[in-house]
């Protein structure tokens, strides 16, 4: 079944109400050792990222 416009109309305003986004820029080598490190781990790169943080702050 297609995504339609009224889904992803609303998946966007939820998200837009629910999360915050964080740009970041990287150079492509650091990217790519990131998604490297996702990829064997068979997460996606946010996950990687999100996991990485919440492990740092939760060493205090």
């Amino acid at each position: 079944m297609a995504y339609s416009e009224a889904q992803k109309k609303a998946s966007r305003k939820y998200n837009e109400s629910n999360y915050k986004r964080i740009n970041m820029y990287l150079a492509p080598e650091e990217k790519d050792r990131w998604q490297s490190e996702a990829d064997r781990q068979g997460i996606s790169l946010s996950e990687f990222i999100k996991r990485c943080v919440n492990e740092k702050i939760s060493d205090r």
